[in-house]
């Protein structure tokens, strides 16, 4: 796995020739719907697609590091009209030192991960921050990450998914104290850690199978990908709706 902490760097990105088709016109016909920051099943409209309205949001990005979850994050919550949390972010503040030092704390991934869950819990504990979009990290539907998602009550959780060769394009390294570092790759090294990237989805997809969507944002802007990911929550309750029955049939 990509031995770094990397972020995104937008500018690089390709953009569509067209804009992304709205799925939902519940979500698309105002900014006054999106100021209610609630989500629940209200009904269908005749082509099938769900209206969603009046429930808590509480929305997980999960994906592979540098596929865009803090910036499509911050646009999405604007969308939405509510707070958005990079968790790394938050974990940092919350233990006073940086990603990597608190790694180096740890003997294990697990154990880290069990530590830094616990920010996870504090930023869902806060009554004025129940409506959210939180960006995880590349592990958020592992270990103690999961535990806390799961059991979270009206949890969305989205998995960005993108070309290999975008989220390489996008690389930006940091030293242990998270400071950004300027560093130029050749030839063998962009080889290297593409395949480094391609390792990191194939380890991470299996749990991101937990996720409720999955949106693939290739080719996409930030401002279609955040739209493309917005419009896609609209069929996230079918999908629970449908998988519900087949829940109760085999515990019968």
């Amino acid at each position: 796995m990509v031995n770094c902490v990397v972020t995104c760097l937008w500018l690089l990105w390709p953009h569509r020739r067209q804009p992304v088709r709205p799925v939902c016109a519940a979500l698309m016909k105002s900014s006054a719907d999106a100021r209610t920051n609630h989500l629940r099943l209200r009904g269908q409209i005749g082509n099938g697609t769900t209206l969603i309205e009046h429930c808590i949001m509480r929305i997980f990005l999960a994906g592979v590091s540098c596929v865009g979850k803090t910036t499509i994050g911050a646009q999405l919550a604007g969308l939405l009209e509510c707070r958005f949390f990079d968790l790394d972010i938050e974990t940092e503040r919350f233990f006073g030192t940086s990603i990597d030092r608190l790694r180096n704390r740890h003997l294990t991934s697990h154990d880290f991960r069990l530590a830094a869950s616990q920010v996870l819990k504090h930023v869902l504990s806060r009554e004025e921050r129940s409506d959210c979009v939180i960006a995880l990290p590349p592990s958020g539907l592992i270990g103690g990450y999961w535990k806390v998602v799961k059991s979270t009550r009206d949890a969305n959780i989205v998995v960005l998914r993108d070309a290999p060769e975008n989220i390489l394009k996008r690389i930006t390294f940091y030293d242990i104290d998270s400071r950004p570092l300027q560093k130029h790759l050749t030839d063998l090294e962009r080889g290297l850690y593409l395949r480094e990237i391609e390792r990191d989805i194939a380890y991470f997809n299996r749990s991101y199978r937990r996720a409720n969507v999955s949106v693939d944002i290739t080719g996409c802007d930030p401002n279609e990908a955040s739209r493309k990911v917005r419009d896609s929550l609209t069929l996230a309750p079918l999908k629970d709706q449908r998988e519900a029955p087949e829940r109760r049939f085999a515990k019968m």
